[in-house]
């Protein structure tokens, strides 16, 4: 997700513990990565799915380029600003030095503040912080090694865990809060595509689309991952 929608969840959830006192246990399934890390950091433990696919920890920033496709084809974008700056990012032209070095200033900032989470919330070996400073995504083995997650586990684990934790007796109950959308709505429940009439296409162009449509910004996401 976005940097700043990953920063309202993971505020909300401080918020909610300091209010309640509650404890919250994660319970990775199959990508926990970038932003869906940065929101399971508040956790009191993690627990990753034997498979899950976490990390990648830092930021990006994309953006179409179409100046070479507009060249060949004969089209042009006209425009008026003021300050020299006003259309750095654009889509229509190549960026100058300078202006990468600004958004490179703007997505350094950023990702420390998501390495200073990381460090405060898991207390990392410095050659942990390290690997994981190069933002790339880990297994659930690799995770548990460099302290990312507490243990691996299923959910029934994860639900025994919090049981544990929070010191709830054995009858407790567990509540399941479905969204209304998903009539079927459960603990493993992904969101699937959905194909309301037409033919679906051979070739899968979702994640080609769902890049298109994140528009210019600063995300904490997994490009491989753009369209799940």
């Amino acid at each position: 997700g976005t940097v700043t929608a990953s920063d309202i969840i993971y505020n909300e959830l401080i918020r909610f513990k300091e209010k309640t006192g509650a404890k919250i246990i994660v319970s990775m399934m199959d990508l926990a990565a970038s932003g869906g890390y940065y929101i399971s950091l508040p956790a009191d433990y993690i627990m990753a799915h034997p498979t899950t696919v976490t990390g990648s920890i830092g930021v990006i920033a994309m953006r179409l380029e179409l100046s070479g496709l507009m060249e060949k084809i004969g089209v042009d974008v006209s425009l008026n600003k003021t300050g020299k700056n006003k259309d750095m990012g654009s889509w229509f032209r190549k960026q100058t030095k300078e202006e990468e070095s600004l958004i490179q200033d703007i997505i350094d900032n950023m990702g420390q503040r998501f390495i200073g989470l990381v460090k405060k919330h898991r207390k990392l070996m410095p050659s942990a912080e390290q690997e994981v400073a190069t933002a790339r995504v880990f297994v659930a083995d690799e995770a548990l090694k460099l302290g990312l997650v507490d243990s691996i586990g299923y959910i029934n684990d994860a639900l025994e865990k919090a049981q544990k934790i929070a010191e709830l007796p054995e009858d407790a109950k567990l509540i399941v809060y479905r969204r209304t959308y998903y009539p079927n709505d459960n603990m493993y429940n992904t969101a699937l595509n959905n194909y309301s009439g037409g033919k679906i296409s051979v070739i899968d162009l979702g994640p080609m689309n769902a890049l298109a449509n994140m528009g210019p910004g600063f995300y904490y996401i997994w490009p491989a991952a753009v369209g799940q």
